[in-house]
């Protein structure tokens, strides 16, 4: 059985899918990217304000679930160019505190509304 999560501290799904869903004592949160939830315009240009803003829509969706970031133990990380891996690891890390889960990072083609970063994570509910 399975719970689909949804919040207005988020961007509303742009496809056939949920914000996250809770299964098995697990949060599973879809990829966000730098939307802004009230105008669901892109957030900034470069790599770094993209990142901040995808970070806010995760802590948003896990909140709403009754999670968090501190309780995140695997992120997914899509680059469209990884000369931008020291920005967004520099971002991230300021959002993940001491909070060390298990990630993967890979540069894709191209990414929903030609934004440069994606990151989806699964945490413990």
């Amino acid at each position: 059985m399975h719970e689909q999560i949804e919040t207005e501290g988020a961007p509303r799904p742009i496809g056939p899918y949920s914000q996250a869903i809770r299964a098995g004592g697990f949060v599973f949160v879809s990829g966000q990217i730098a939307l802004d939830p009230a105008t669901g315009t892109v957030t900034g240009n470069d790599a770094a304000c993209q990142t901040r803003q995808v970070m806010k829509n995760l802590s948003a969706i896990l909140e709403a679930a009754g999670s968090g970031l501190d309780k995140v133990v695997k992120t997914t990380i899509y680059l469209t160019d990884l000369e931008d891996f020291a920005e967004v690891n520099r971002t991230y890390g300021e959002w993940m505190g001491d909070v060390r889960p298990a990630r993967a990072t890979v540069q894709v083609s191209r990414l929903p509304r030609d934004v440069k970063v994606e990151i989806e994570a699964v945490a413990l509910d």
